[in-house]
């Protein structure tokens, strides 16, 4: 086991994987001797040259167009968006044409390619650059949408991503990039797509989060621990394909569902999930499920009112004791 940050960890996959697999190659603004702009391609140049990492013009749509005729070809492009913002740019190489290859070809052709792309909640970087879009990604058929909350996943959500035969969006959290943890770096840690993780187990309710508000709904579950109220925590890793039996277990056993999000709350994942929670494990809860998200607005510019647009520690704790002390249908 090593201590890796974040960025480090995201670093490491693409390097092993560059060396495993001669067809994986990079592309991205910056991505070349500058290391990216955030660092997680530092040193990839020097080592495999700039026909395997490659810097791009300043243009989303024709980074993602060059990965996703180059998959076709044969290669296994990893692209790098700077900003989950920006990948508005390039939604219709992305949704139109990569998530249908395979369909409309009848399987004769395939889009193995990464779009990684960071998304900048609580980097204070105004509502153009703070956004969590995940949603929008995830109604699409033919796309997988994952995002790790720690060093560990970092790693082995993007080897497996890269080693996908189909198209996989990774989005990372600014939030985390700095953030440490123990990566297994002697193990080929390969992820499940579609597999959720308990960070915590508990009785009392069940938490369910990802990306970057995952470490503040731990911080929750530390904070009811201290009340008395054993939370369960369930990481949900890969957004689409969604664990709903990972999800619906835990239901079983607690009896509450509470969701954080960083995105806004009308048609997102959170809804998702507790639409299907309400639909399938109706006679399970003891009461109705909560999801904790920002307020339906833009991302504000001012740093103070951005750090309280997000669901804090405090205020999901808050919205679980609320929840627990409401009356179930037998009292």
């Amino acid at each position: 086991m090593k201590s890796l940050k974040y960025w480090q960890s995201i670093n490491l996959a693409l390097l092993e994987e560059m060396r495993r697999d001669e067809r994986v190659i990079v592309l991205g603004e910056d991505v070349g001797l500058p290391g990216g702009p955030f660092g997680a391609t530092r040193g990839l140049q020097k080592e495999f040259g700039p026909g395997r990492v490659r810097d791009t013009p300043i243009s989303e749509a024709a980074i993602v167009g060059l990965a996703l005729g180059s998959s076709m070809s044969g290669l296994r492009p990893v692209v790098e968006i700077m900003f989950m913002d920006f990948i508005t740019l390039a939604m219709d190489q992305l949704v139109n044409q990569a998530a249908k290859t395979a369909y409309m070809s009848n399987g004769s052709y395939a889009a193995p390619m990464v779009v990684r792309t960071l998304a900048g909640t609580h980097l204070k970087s105004g509502p153009q650059h703070s956004q969590a879009l995940e949603a929008w990604i995830a109604a699409v058929p033919g796309l997988k949408v994952v995002w790790p909350s720690t060093p560990a996943d970092a790693r082995s959500l993007l080897k497996a991503a890269i080693r996908d035969p189909g198209p996989v969006v990774v989005i990372e959290s600014a939030s985390l990039y700095t953030s440490r943890g123990e990566v297994n770096v002697d193990s080929d840690d390969v992820a499940v797509i579609g597999q959720a993780a308990v960070r915590r187990s508990g009785g009392a309710v069940t938490l369910v989060s990802w990306g970057g508000a995952m470490a503040r709904t731990l911080a929750a579950a530390e904070i009811l621990a201290g009340q008395g109220i054993e939370a369960e925590v369930i990481d949900v890793r890969s957004v689409s394909p969604l664990d709903h039996q990972a999800i619906g277990s835990s239901i079983r056993r607690t009896g509450h569902l509470v969701v954080v999000q960083d995105a806004n709350g009308p048609c997102s994942v959170g809804s998702e999930i507790i639409a299907t929670a309400a639909s399938r494990y109706f006679a399970d809860l003891a009461a109705g499920p909560s999801l904790l998200c920002p307020p339906f607005a833009p991302v504000p510019s001012t740093p103070g009112l951005q750090t309280s647009y997000f669901p804090s520690p405090d205020a999901i704790a808050a919205q679980v004791a609320s929840q627990l002390s409401r009356p179930t249908e037998n009292q």
